[in-house]
């Protein structure tokens, strides 16, 4: 899968693995891929998965999180995550949200398959373990969109590992090395004053 990787997103590992500043991490980075994904949703289906979203997203960050206690580096945790949320799309029919055609969905499985069976992540059951306990607002399918799946966002052919465009814009496999000095205040939603609170 295509990912990238700069400053913001060390510094959000960073936050997400901090007490109290992660919960505005947490917030913050909801809204962003919420955003994102509704942006890719045909106007009349946003407000509906809106709801749905947040809460995914939120559950994701557990995900994450767990994937970086586990020994995964940043980028590849971070593609678990992506990889969950296009299980939750397909699951869907919202294809036109997917950022890898729906053709790849078993081989991303595959490669990540010891966290996700340790997790109980399925393809039909993308949060597994990190479901809240309350489970997740519903949200309406557009099951027709699967019979001939659109994905006007996918990227193909990434599908043997992680790639990842840097923030000079080189493509690497693997993702690049965490800085030495990172400021976590480039994390989203994260400053100096909710440091110091």
């Amino acid at each position: 899968m295509k990912i990238r990787q700069n400053v913001r997103h060390w510094a959000a590992k960073q936050a997400l693995t901090m007490p109290v500043v992660g919960e505005y991490a947490v917030d913050k980075l909801v809204d962003i891929h919420t955003s994102v994904f509704l942006d890719r949703a045909a106007e009349d289906h946003r407000e509906d998965r809106r709801e749905y979203l947040d809460a995914f997203f939120e559950a994701t960050m557990d995900t994450y999180v767990a994937a970086l206690e586990d020994g995964y580096p940043e980028a590849e945790a971070r593609e678990i995550t992506h990889i969950q949320a296009n299980f939750a799309f397909y699951n869907h029919g919202w294809t036109e949200m997917m950022e890898f055609p729906s053709d790849e969905l078993d081989v991303h499985y595959d490669r990540y398959a010891e966290f996700f069976e340790a997790y109980g992540i399925a393809i039909e059951d993308p949060l597994g373990e990190f479901t809240p306990e309350d489970g997740l607002p519903s949200a309406p399918s557009t099951p027709e969109r699967l019979e001939e799946p659109e994905h006007p966002y996918a990227e193909g052919g990434f599908e043997d590992d992680v790639y990842v465009e840097t923030g000079d814009g080189e493509l690497v496999v693997g993702g690049g090395e965490e800085p030495d000095e990172i400021d976590v205040e480039a994390a989203p939603g994260v400053d100096e004053e909710k440091i110091e609170g």
